[in-house]
């Protein structure tokens, strides 16, 4: 049975793969032609040495090789293109599973991973429609020279008739172990990918930590791991080529051989002989052409199946059909909510109120932001949005109402004010209110500066600045900041506080920080411990009366 994304690929280009495979068989058709014209030109013309059947036969020879070299020259750019647009639909569909709201696709796999499906696994299933047409082709070939080898000879024409499902079933046989090797090339050279790109985007953090020596070996322990699977694979390549020329090359001998016997006989003229000959060498054609197919249908099976398991991939939370409410939501709220270190949470967010959230264990801060921004579901209890569950509403939609803007969010390559986003009056007033406007006072072209991917080209301080700037371009009715502000200075801190304040005034915000700039600004704070609520009240009055708080904060 075919993969889904081989199915994919097949029917969506059914139309050229049809108009390919017609042109592909003509001139199949044609190279079969040329032998048995061959024939005839001897027993009709040389034989008799009529002038006349000689000059209309080799305008027929003419005309059939004009026919044959345009008709492989039209199939060929049809099946390419054809190879090129199944390829392109595969990598569409797999980015949009990869940046579907509901996520999913990216659980388990690197991000160098997913590229690698989405490209060299989207190349090798699209490249198999480059290759059926003249598959087909080389079928229609071997049917053609079937009936010529009838017409001359009748046991020529069944020993190919009979022979050939025979071989194709060997040559089936022979191409399962170049899938299987074909499949672990595929992973190991994906998870190498994988493991690259993970160690280029922590660089900085290993030079700083003077890690780079284990980051090599581990990249070389993955790398050896890639060359074997590769060397393995080709391998079996190789014996599959060598294996399936072997079959051929000893069931033409045998139609040769019995053409020859034929002819010995007196059972075969002259002119029968050499066209018999020559249909078992051109028969060598179509043979190699169906082992290169096998070997394309191998490989592009094996990307296949990895390509299904991304597209496939099951969502990593349900989303409804339930309109959200007009304009700022009701409340932000957490009903029993049970997630990780999370132990049954209970917390109400009035509309337009600046919340502070400090906990002193990160992974209960990670587990409540992952669960506000709707990037896993809940174990247990809900999040609400007017006291609706988030699970009836569909996920892109709510991130639109209900922002979480990660601790280590990244910048994309492209200039700051197109990271910020928005005409220049909004990116002006975010940049002022995340204090980026003395990061862009300082670039060469200001707002208009090109940062490197992942904003490399900036320090981790401004990198942050201008992701809270961006946060706050959106102009969310809640935003929900993970630790905003753990790159920049005191004094830059305290500015954020207050034009953050300012900025985010009527709108529901959730800081989650342990910062004591951001959470003097706030109207109300929580403290988590043991993932539940400790204490609620004012950063004030917290940092008096609650001794676990103040250590949190001020430590």
């Amino acid at each position: 049975m075919l993969d889904s994304a081989l199915r994919r690929a097949i029917h969506g280009q059914g139309r050229r793969l049809s108009s390919a495979s017609v042109l592909a068989s003509l001139h199949q058709g044609c190279e079969a032609a040329v032998p048995v014209l061959v024939g005839v030109v001897i027993d009709e013309a040389v034989s008799t040495g009529s002038q006349t059947a000689l000059a209309v036969l080799l305008a027929a020879l003419a005309a059939v090789f004009t026919a044959l070299s345009l008709s492989y020259r039209f199939a060929a750019r049809i099946a390419e293109r054809a190879a090129e647009h199944a390829a392109h639909e595969l990598r569409v569909a797999i980015t949009n599973r990869v940046v579907d709201p509901r996520g999913g696709a990216e659980t388990g796999r690197l991000p160098g991973a997913l590229v690698s499906i989405a490209t060299t696994d989207a190349r090798k299933v699209g490249t198999l429609n480059g290759a059926l047409p003249f598959g087909i082709a080389a079928l229609a070939g071997i049917a053609v020279s079937a009936v010529a080898l009838l017409r001359i000879s009748v046991p020529l024409g069944l020993l190919v008739l009979l022979g050939t499902p025979p071989l194709l079933w060997l040559s089936h046989l022979v191409g399962r172990p170049l899938e299987r090797r074909s499949g672990a090339e595929a992973e190991r050279a994906a998870h190498a990918s994988g493991v690259a790109a993970d160690l280029v985007a922590g660089l900085r953090v290993l030079k700083g930590i003077g890690a780079e020596a284990a980051a090599v070996a581990r990249y070389r322990r993955t790398s050896r791991d890639a060359l074997a699977a590769t060397l393995r694979a080709a391998r079996a390549h190789a014996g599959h080529d060598g294996a399936i020329l072997a079959l051929t090359g000893v069931f033409i001998a045998v139609v040769a051989l019995v053409g020859a016997h034929l002819a010995a006989a007196g059972s075969l003229t002259v002119g029968g002989l050499v066209a018999a000959v020559g249909l078992a060498q051109y028969l060598l054609g179509p043979f190699q052409i169906i082992a290169w197919v096998g070997g394309q249908l191998a490989r592009a099976r094996a990307s296949a199946h990895r390509i299904d398991a991304v597209l496939s991939a099951r969502p990593a939370v349900v989303g409804g059909t339930r309109q959200l409410p007009p304009g700022t939501p009701a409340e932000l709220g957490l009903r029993d909510l049970t997630h990780g270190t999370l132990r049954g949470l209970d917390l109400r967010v009035a509309p337009g109120t600046l919340l502070g959230v400090v906990t002193a264990e990160q992974a209960v801060a990670d587990d409540l932001v992952r669960c506000l921004g709707r990037e896993t579901e809940p174990e247990g209890g809900a999040v609400t949005v007017g006291g609706v569950p988030v699970t009836e509403f569909d996920p892109g939609l709510l991130r639109r109402c209900v922002l979480t803007a990660a601790h280590d969010a990244d910048l994309f390559e492209g200039s700051v004010a197109d990271n910020v986003g928005g005409d220049p009056a909004t990116v002006h007033t975010a940049l002022t209110a995340s204090a980026a406007d003395e990061v862009v006072a300082a670039l060469p072209d200001g707002a208009h500066t090109r940062v490197a991917e992942r904003g490399r080209s900036l320090s981790g301080g401004q990198r942050q600045r201008v992701a809270l700037a961006r946060a706050l371009a959106r102009d969310s009715p809640v935003l929900v900041l993970h630790d905003p502000t753990t790159a920049v200075d005191a004094v830059t801190e305290a500015r954020i506080a207050t034009a953050l304040r300012d900025a985010r005034a009527g709108r529901t915000t959730v800081l989650v920080t342990t910062s004591p700039a951001l959470l003097a600004v706030t109207d109300r704070v929580v403290y988590l411990r043991d993932g539940r609520v400790h204490a609620d009240g004012t950063h004030a009055a917290l940092l008096v009366g609650d001794p676990a708080y103040r250590a949190a904060v001020l430590s």
